[in-house]
C-alpha cells in the first residue's frame, strides 16, 4: 500500500501479510477461494483424471433414480441441513454439488461454505447441462 512503511517488519498493511522468500512460493499469504461455480467440462476432466473431490449430488432421491452421474453422491437440499455431519470428514476437500439446473446446488454450495466447507462448488447447468454436453445417455427430464 502507498505509504505503508513496514520497517523490513512483516505487519498488516492493508488486507493480509505476505512473507516473500526468494526463489519459492509465498507463505502464509491467504489462499484465493474457488469460484462459486465450475463449469461441466472441468468436472468430467477431474472424473476422468480422477482428482481427489467429493461430487454431491442435492436432488431428491426420485431425481436421482431418475437421471445420475456415476460416482456422485446424494444428500438432498431438503436434508442437508440434518444431515451435514454424515460430510465432516469431508471438510477440507473439494467438493462439487450439482442438482438439476444450478439454482439448487448454488445455494448448497453457499450454505455449505458458511458452515465450514471452504472449497465447495456448484455444477453450472446442474445434470441437464451435463445431459447436453457430456452424456448424452443420461436422460434429460
Amino acid at each position: 500500500m502507498p505509504g505503508c512503511n513496514t520497517g523490513g517488519r512483516a505487519r498488516r498493511c492493508g488486507k493480509s501479510v505476505r512473507y516473500i522468500v526468494p526463489g519459492k512460493s509465498t507463505m502464509n499469504a491467504p489462499s484465493e477461494p474457488r469460484p462459486w461455480e465450475i463449469d461441466v467440462a472441468s468436472v468430467k476432466r477431474m472424473l476422468e483424471e480422477e482428482t481427489d473431490f467429493v461430487l454431491l449430488d442435492c436432488r431428491e432421491q426420485s431425481e436421482f433414480e431418475m437421471a445420475r452421474i456415476g460416482g456422485a453422491r446424494l444428500l438432498p437440499m431438503s436434508e442437508i441441513t440434518q444431515r451435514v455431519e454424515e460430510l465432516a470428514d469431508q471438510r477440507d476437500r473439494h467438493i462439487v454439488v450439482h442438482c438439476h439446473h444450478g439454482g439448487r446446488s448454488l445455494r448448497v454450495a453457499r450454505w455449505l461454505r458458511s458452515v465450514g466447507f471452504p472449497h465447495a462448488q456448484s455444477m453450472a447447468g446442474g445434470i441437464d447441462q451435463w445431459s447436453l454436453t457430456i452424456d448424452p445417455a443420461v436422460p434429460r427430464y
